[in-house]
C-alpha cells in the first residue's frame, strides 16, 4: 500500500472520526463513502492506525464491516463499553443498533 502523505486528506478522514457520536460506531467502509472515496476503506485504517501523530481522535468508535473490532486492542472493547455498547456473544459490535446512522 502507498504511503499516505496527502494531510488534507488525513484531516478529513479524522474530521468524520470525530463526529461519530459517543455510543455509536461507523465502519471503515462507511467513513470511506463519506469522503467520497467508496473503494478505500483500508485507506481509513490505514490513518487510524497513526492518528496519534495528529491529536486525539475516538478512533475506538470505528469497526469492521462485521462490527469487529480492531485484532490486538484490547482497550477498545473497554472504551465502548464504557460509552454504553455492549458486544455480542461473537466479541463483534452489533451494527443495528449501535450503527451511526447519518
Amino acid at each position: 500500500m502507498r504511503t499516505v502523505t496527502d494531510e488534507n486528506l488525513i484531516y478529513e478522514i479524522l474530521s468524520v472520526v470525530e463526529e461519530i457520536p459517543e455510543g455509536k460506531v461507523a465502519t471503515y467502509g462507511q467513513i470511506a463513502r463519506l469522503i467520497g472515496r467508496d473503494k478505500n476503506a483500508r485507506l481509513i485504517g490505514t490513518v487510524l492506525s497513526r492518528s496519534a501523530h495528529y491529536g486525539q481522535y475516538p478512533c475506538h468508535r470505528v469497526v469492521n464491516h462485521a462490527g469487529r473490532l480492531v485484532p490486538g486492542w484490547w482497550e477498545q472493547a473497554e472504551l465502548l463499553s464504557h460509552e454504553g455498547v455492549l458486544l455480542k456473544e461473537n466479541g463483534h459490535v452489533d451494527l443495528k443498533k449501535y450503527r451511526w446512522n447519518i
